[in-house]
């Protein structure tokens, strides 16, 4: 199996030398002191002081959940995480997972683990001169049909994160996939326009024409699982939404190509942001998310507040049965997401609306633990166990729902 040790301190080193490069270069060396040189009254004073007084003078029972299950690790960097989502611009924040940083900083995990490069194969990709899409495809065995395929939409709130972010992420997913059975699983990793480059429909647009094209690749739609975090997760539903209604148009007017497109298998949402603004999103003491920060996010995603509940940006605000049942794939969604997160009453809502509808989902909420916790386990985490226990339960369900070539022989 494909998975590189935690996170060291060596690794922060080099990735914080990867920063400090990128900064300058892609946002400007004044503007990046003006944003930095604020945060070090933080960073040096009371980051760590309430680090110490939280982490060992506080009585455990009056600890945040998180911290109680959290290394001292985990917690020190979600504290950094908290701070700079709600005090960091976006322009800035977008440049830590940019595949300016997260690609070297790749690279440099597998050296220091002894890979030249990566065992598993992995490329860039898109429909060339059309430019449609892109994103990153990752594969057991590129000669040949894939009998599994992940179509990933990673999170980031719309303005931030890539997929090279995700790549360390989606190569132990894939070497685990291949671990349960399948022959030759793939993922296919979108790589969306980031606002304010561009607002939605182009998120949309984007992530039509490249599941269109992975369908095509993988001949049996049956064989997707369409999967995504946080406001990927609210993306891949989007596009389900699409899918089961190509005519429907968002109200705020701008093409949007409809394809005749064939449902995926099976659907995996971690901590999904599915409702843009929602007064169930609750700040907590555990979380990094901060919820009128996220809504501002949504905003400028929809293209204008009065769009922020249009079902085609915000599915979770859509209790269209119809509609969902159009839009479900056959074998329903699972749910996972942290049960101290900011997003998780309105994550509950959604799956209580889908019970109660009699519509296939099953759901996870880890105890203690905070958005996106699969993502950031496998990078905080210290032991194998803790790091791929949030993708080991998601492989689980991928394969009691998308059957395998080897299944399909034996019977």
């Amino acid at each position: 199996m494909f998975m590189l040790g935690p996170v060291s301190a060596l690794d922060c080193i080099a990735f914080c030398v990867f920063l400090a490069i990128q900064l300058p270069l892609q946002v400007g060396l004044f503007e990046t002191l003006g944003v930095l040189i604020p945060c070090l009254p933080f960073l040096l004073l009371k980051l760590p002081f309430q680090f110490l007084k939280t982490r060992f003078l506080v009585p455990a029972h009056r600890q945040p959940p998180f911290v109680a299950v959290a290394s001292p690790f985990e917690d020190f960097v979600i504290r950094c995480v908290r701070y700079a989502f709600s005090n960091i611009p976006p322009k800035i924040g977008r440049v830590f997972f940019s595949k300016a940083v997260a690609l070297p900083f790749l690279r440099f995990r597998l050296l220091r683990h002894g890979f030249l490069k990566t065992p598993l194969h992995w490329r860039e990709y898109g429909d060339g001169e059309r430019k449609r899409f892109k994103g990153i495809w990752i594969i057991q065995d590129p000669t040949k049909r894939p009998d599994c395929c992940i179509f990933y939409a990673h999170g980031g709130g719309f303005m931030m994160g890539s997929s090279y972010f995700y790549l360390e992420f989606l190569l132990t997913w894939l070497s685990l996939l291949s671990e349960s059975g399948y022959k030759n699983p793939a993922i296919f990793s979108l790589e969306y326009t980031l606002v304010p480059d561009a607002c939605f429909p182009t998120q949309l647009n984007q992530s039509i024409a490249a599941y269109e094209h992975v369908s095509s690749m993988v001949g049996d739609a049956s064989k997707i699982c369409v999967a995504g975090d946080s406001a990927g997760a609210g993306i891949v539903l989007t596009l389900l939404f699409h899918i089961a209604r190509p005519d429907a148009k968002p109200r705020r007017v701008s093409y949007v190509p409809t394809y005749s497109l064939q449902k995926p298998g099976f659907a995996v949402l971690i901590s999904p942001w599915v409702t843009m603004v929602s007064p169930l999103h609750r700040n907590t003491e555990s979380d990094y998310l901060e919820a009128s920060h996220l809504h501002g996010y949504a905003k400028q995603y929809a293209g204008g507040a009065q769009f922020v509940h249009d079902p085609l940006i915000s599915p979770g605000s859509c209790r269209d049965v119809d509609w969902w049942s159009e839009a479900l794939p056959s074998r329903g969604v699972h749910l996972t997401y942290g049960a101290e997160e900011m997003l998780a009453a309105g994550i509950a809502d959604l799956e209580d609306f889908l019970r109660r509808n009699s519509f296939r989902v099953t759901q996870h909420a880890e105890a203690g633990e905070i958005h996106a916790w699969p993502v950031a386990s496998l990078f905080l985490c210290n032991t194998i166990d803790a790091r791929k226990k949030g993708l080991a339960d998601i492989v689980k369900k991928i394969k009691e729902n998308i059957t395998s070539d080897e299944a399909n022989e034996g019977k």
